[in-house]
């Protein structure tokens, strides 16, 4: 049976804390709650694969096969709930994941002045009604994209509330969210061609083998003498050689010196693009087209590590690159598709500069470092849910950073199936602000959904809960964040 690693990186030092005295005494009936987070210890067994949703011409190999996780179970999107509320607090009500939502107006199902919306209310919504919100959505993003210039903000409305599967609806908006696509469609074609030419050249420029990089040298050097001389020229003397090209040589500005250097980090990407979801055919096997994506992915984020020499490779980033590069790969669009390793690259490079200082270990204990964040999410809950943060800080001495590293640096890839991923990503990229102020509130409104089960836990089957979050509805999840932009509840 195969089983996830989990990246090494996540065993960093923020896993150190110690828990108080009566935590770790609990904490002791699980065998090392922390393995989920280990290099060396794998995940839960993964199980028959499932495959997202694909574009009409995708193919889908896995189309009858099963989530990995239990907790991963694919949820049929559901309509959002319309927001007809205001001057509204959010607290959860039994152990069905019941929402209450304190309110000031009188409606039907105001008890006591709230609101009750239970989960049988989202489940029995009739799927033809979801088919036929997805229909309209779609018509709203076709005409909008049909613009010549294309407002930026009817389009972030529309795409924070889901984007419908088909048609390489989800492709063209990501770009334009990530700014990779300017709103003006008639800068596209030359612009798509410019940042595609400069992708072609930093792969020519950062991907060679310094001994091809010498044959280029000798063939330039042949050509520039005359025809009698060439074939006199085609070997290097050793007096022609320069320390820098020599294979031994430990200069900095040494080419092989700073090849064996980056070797290292090319195989740590090898391996964790092999490892990237094993459940989906399109990534793993030893199909050809799974092989050319995984080569895809390998090039985009050894390019990355060359250029940005402050960060370089760090584990988990393939996980954040896979869903951009499933997405693009997968646009009915044939040139689209063709150019998706390119266009990927620029996206993942946009998206990444919102978090990068996340994967910077000099900056963890910085106000932008990934201590900060954690700390902020910390705050948003106790602001909302000021019990539900004190039973956990305190009383049972959870640490936030035992659980929401993860969420946070992996922009919850790994806590939900990869179809659900994508509709997150959706509100994740609209937020005008950037992804981060609305992945901590996501992050707060998965604490609050549970907020029953957590109460009544203790060190040990809290942490097990949110490091194997449940399946949850993930429309009602994004509207429950979305209720945290407004004043805190008290």
């Amino acid at each position: 049976m195969v089983k996830k690693k989990v990246p090494d990186w996540l065993n960093s030092s923020l896993w150190s804390t110690t828990p108080s005295a009566a935590s770790s005494s609990t904490a002791t009936t699980d065998t090392n709650i922390f393995d989920h987070h280990s290099p060396t210890t794998a995940s839960p067994p993964l199980e028959s694969p499932i495959n997202p949703p694909l574009p009409p011409t995708a193919i889908r190999d896995e189309e009858q096969q099963q989530p990995r996780h239990h907790h991963n179970h694919h949820h049929p999107q559901k309509p959002e709930i319309k927001d007809k509320l205001s001057k509204s607090s959010i607290v959860d009500d039994d152990d069905n994941n019941n929402i209450i939502i304190n309110n000031n107006y009188s409606d039907d199902n105001i008890i006591n002045n709230k609101i009750i919306i239970t989960n049988n209310d989202i489940r029995n919504v009739d799927d033809d009604e979801s088919s036929a919100e997805d229909i309209s959505k779609q018509a709203l993003l076709l005409t909008e994209l049909s613009k010549k210039v294309i407002n930026m903000g009817e389009l972030r409305r529309i795409a924070s509330q889901g984007i419908p599967d088909g048609a390489g609806i989800r492709s063209t908006v990501w770009k334009l969210l990530l700014g990779y696509l300017a709103p003006d469609r008639s800068l596209w074609s030359s612009e798509l061609a410019k940042k595609r030419s400069q992708y072609k050249h930093f792969k020519e420029e950062l991907l060679m083998n310094p001994s091809e990089i010498a044959r280029r040298l000798e063939k330039t050097t042949v050509l520039n003498n005359d025809n009698g001389k060439s074939e006199s020229r085609c070997v290097l003397s050793r007096s022609e050689i320069t320390h820098g090209e020599h294979p031994l040589s430990l200069g900095k500005s040494s080419v092989w010196n700073q090849f064996f250097q980056d070797s290292e980090i090319i195989e740590q990407i090898d391996r964790d693009v092999k490892r990237t979801h094993p459940d989906l055919h399109f990534f793993s096997g030893d199909s050809s087209h799974a092989k050319s994506n995984q080569e895809a992915l390998r090039n985009i984020l050894t390019v990355f590590a060359k250029l940005n020499p402050g960060i370089r490779y760090v584990q988990g980033m393939n996980e954040i690159l896979a869903p951009l590069f499933y997405i693009f790969k997968n646009d009915p669009d044939e040139e689209m598709a063709a150019c998706a390793e390119a266009d990927t690259f620029f996206c993942f490079v946009e998206l990444l500069s919102g978090f990068r200082d996340h994967f910077c270990q000099q900056l963890d204990n910085s106000v932008v470092g990934i201590r900060s964040t954690i700390t902020r999410l910390s705050q948003l809950l106790k602001e909302h849910d000021e019990e539900l943060w004190r039973h956990l800080e305190i009383t049972t001495k959870v640490n936030p950073q035992f659980y929401a590293f993860r969420w946070i640096t992996l922009l919850l890839t790994q806590e939900f199936n990869f179809a659900d991923s994508l509709h997150i990503w959706d509100t994740l990229l609209s937020d005008p602000e950037g992804p981060q102020e609305t992945l901590l509130r996501v992050c707060c409104a998965m604490l609050i959904l549970i907020r029953r089960r957590l109460l009544a836990g203790d060190f040990t089957s809290i942490l097990k809960l949110l490091q194997n979050y449940p399946p949850t509805n993930i429309s009602h999840m994004l509207y429950v964040a979305n209720k945290l932009r407004g004043q805190p509840s008290h």
